[in-house]
């Protein structure tokens, strides 16, 4: 809980507190103070009147300004539950005051070393990994290790953790980081005489296209022999990694490169990578409009309804009215009918694949009975409200995903911050037929996604969570949902996520401490890539992050990123191939256009909401000035 959501808890506690005598001055004590994790500090509080007279038996209310890190009891107890710097108020009457509290990661307790090769060859270069865990067996990041051998002319290391093979013997390996330490032992082979080989010798790209270097090895009698490569790059512009014994490069600015892979002490082997640039080939062209300017929009879905005619329906925010445009001819959109219901906020719109039946989410009711609204789409330009499910989430739905082959709606629910599965087989009676949400007493749940037979469930501060729920690889059903895997990263804040290929792309949302939605938000927050091949294993290897902007809603479809990037506004990305590194210094991106004009709350301050593909054209809704058709056309080209 960063950002917004801290914001939104300490308002709460401000405004619910009761009246008394303000102090004038509050003090923290100690003004600072410094733990482990799982270790605890007791923090007072002295209040003082304007003449610094000391006011006892204030009431105190201690609130964890920063819960992903630390963790505050009743009685002003901190508990340091992760690395960084935690935040934690006191609320008297109603003045916070605060102070920091810095959270020491717990020391290794334990290393583990590994050797590529306990038995190389002399003049072969091996490295070692080693992982260090804590003493409650988790694992630490990047720890301070020393490294020595116990006979360096047979086999050298250097502060790296690099073996040098040097001549036939046996070497004891050890390494150290703080109180703890290992060794391996090696037996280095004569030299049978090797040769080694780089391919491909010579390569032309466009920056974002990955190159997937291959070293290889070969004794005078024909033997295979296992390298491994240590890769280096001349110039700047481009990256490569190491990913189990090959050289995978990206550039983000065109040039010449040439890759080089030390594979013996005395060996090294090059490539030459010339790069140009990939350049935008696209441009999204403005079709039509549907402003709105008298209040915040929400989420955007278009679809053709059981009259033949194209429709796009708008949520609002902090606002009660749903509303429908016709958009069959999208060069003039038509607002058809506005649907008033008791609610704040109307965050989501959903349409079921037979295109009869609606639903949208409701937040804020004044009957404080919010759920999920559903719609009767017989006359799409003017729906009707079928029926209502309150009944297990009546704390509010913030989204939704229908699963129209299976009759199920998975809601996002505010007040178990779970995920509760709703029987829609007969709409007009709902039924919750089951649930899941993590284990965690700070969990904020924001979204879901089903595709495949995987749920995608955007957690926040705990990450994305992928379930199971029918394609059968951990036991989970539709309505059974199962674990299978979960990403985490430290700035949290997971918005939205959604699978495409080997991908999964995940946004997060990063407001300021303190915005006010009839004014500028200087927001933050980009796409993290993450490779799902293994599901049970995801792995970020590459982020699209538009400088000085916050990412919110994604579509992805035919290779291309639709993301509305809030006040950086619509921008279309090119996700073809394999994904490495900065897709936006890459030139990834396609084509973008700013969502506003004069028909807007907030005068020239884009704030995008998301993107849809529907018919060939793009559909976006922008918080401050609702409904957005573009059409993507690629750019002429002059050949000379």
């Amino acid at each position: 809980m960063t950002g917004l959501a801290s914001s939104l808890l300490l308002a709460a506690v401000l405004q619910v507190a009761p009246a008394q005598t303000q102090p004038a001055q509050i003090v923290i004590s100690p003004e600072r103070a410094e733990i482990e994790v799982t270790e605890t500090a007791r923090l007072t509080v002295t209040a003082q009147d304007g003449a610094g007279r000391v006011l006892d038996d204030l009431p105190v209310r201690w609130v964890a300004s920063t819960p992903e890190l630390a963790s505050v009891s009743a009685d002003g107890v901190v508990t340091g539950l992760n690395p960084g710097m935690a935040r934690i108020t006191a609320v008297v009457g109603r003045k916070p005051v605060s102070v920091s509290v810095v959270i020491r990661a717990l020391p290794a307790a334990r290393l583990i070393a590994n050797v590529g090769s306990d038995e190389p060859y002399a003049g072969q270069v091996i490295p070692v990994w080693v992982s260090a865990s804590n003493r409650l067996g988790e694992p630490v990041k990047g720890p301070e290790l020393s490294w020595s051998s116990s006979n360096s002319d047979i086999a050298a290391v250097d502060a790296a953790g690099l073996v040098f093979a040097r001549q036939a013997g046996s070497a004891t390996i050890s390494v150290s980081g703080g109180t703890v330490s290992t060794s391996l032992e090696l037996r280095v082979k004569p030299d049978p005489g090797i040769s080694y080989r780089l391919e491909p010798t010579e390569s032309r790209v466009r920056t974002g296209d990955v190159i997937r270097f291959t070293a290889t090895a070969q004794t005078d009698s024909g033997e295979t022999v296992r390298v491994f490569p240590e890769w280096s790059l001349s110039g700047l512009g481009a990256q490569i990694e190491d990913e189990e014994g090959q050289g995978v490069f990206v550039a983000e600015e065109a040039g010449t490169y040439r890759v080089s892979a030390r594979m013996g002490e005395r060996d090294v082997q090059s490539g030459v990578v010339i790069v140009e640039p990939r350049g935008a080939d696209a441009q999204l062209i403005q079709l039509g409009r549907g402003g709105i300017s008298e209040h915040h929009s929400g989420d955007v879905w278009v679809f053709e309804g059981v009259d033949g005619r194209d429709y796009a329906y708008i949520g609002t925010f902090m606002w009660d009215w749903m509303k429908v445009w016709d958009v069959t001819d999208p060069s003039n959109p038509v607002l058809t009918d506005s649907l008033q219901l008791d609610a704040r906020r109307i965050n989501d719109v959903k349409i079921h694949p037979n295109n009869r039946l609606g639903i949208v989410t409701r937040e804020g009711a004044s009957s404080r009975r919010n759920g999920m609204v559903f719609l009767d789409l017989s006359t799409p330009a003017h729906p009707e409200i079928l029926s209502e499910y309150t009944e297990t989430v009546t704390g509010g739905v913030h989204n939704v995903w229908i699963s129209g082959e299976h009759e199920l709606v998975y809601a996002v629910h505010n007040g178990t911050r779970a995920v509760h599965v709703i029987d829609i087989s007969d709409p007009e009676a709902p039924l919750e037929v089951g649930r899941w949400g993590i284990d965690s007493e700070q969990r904020s749940l924001h979204d879901v996604m089903v595709q495949d037979g995987y749920a995608y469930v955007s957690y926040w501060d705990d990450g994305v969570v992928i379930l199971d729920v029918g394609a059968g690889s951990h036991g989970g059903t539709p309505t059974t949902p199962t674990f299978v895997s979960r990403f985490k990263y430290p700035i949290g804040n997971t918005h939205v996520a959604w699978r495409y290929g080997q991908y999964l792309f995940v946004g997060d949302e990063i407001f300021p401490a303190e915005w006010d939605a009839n004014g500028a938000i200087h927001a933050r927050g980009y796409i993290h890539v993450l490779d799902v091949s293994d599901i049970e294993n995801p792995v970020e290897v590459a982020k699209y992050e538009v400088p000085e902007a916050g990412a919110h809603n994604v579509w992805i479809e035919d290779d291309k990123m639709y993301v509305g990037y809030y006040q950086a506004g619509l921008r279309v990305v090119d996700i073809s191939g394999e994904l490495r590194g900065d897709l936006y210094k890459q030139g990834r991106e396609i084509a973008t256009i700013l969502t506003t004009d004069s028909e807007t709350t907030t005068p020239n301050w884009p704030m995008a909401w998301g993107a849809q593909v529907f018919k060939g054209r793009i559909y976006s809704s922008d918080l401050n000035s609702g409904l957005w058709i573009t059409e993507l056309k690629e750019r002429s080209r002059v050949v000379f």
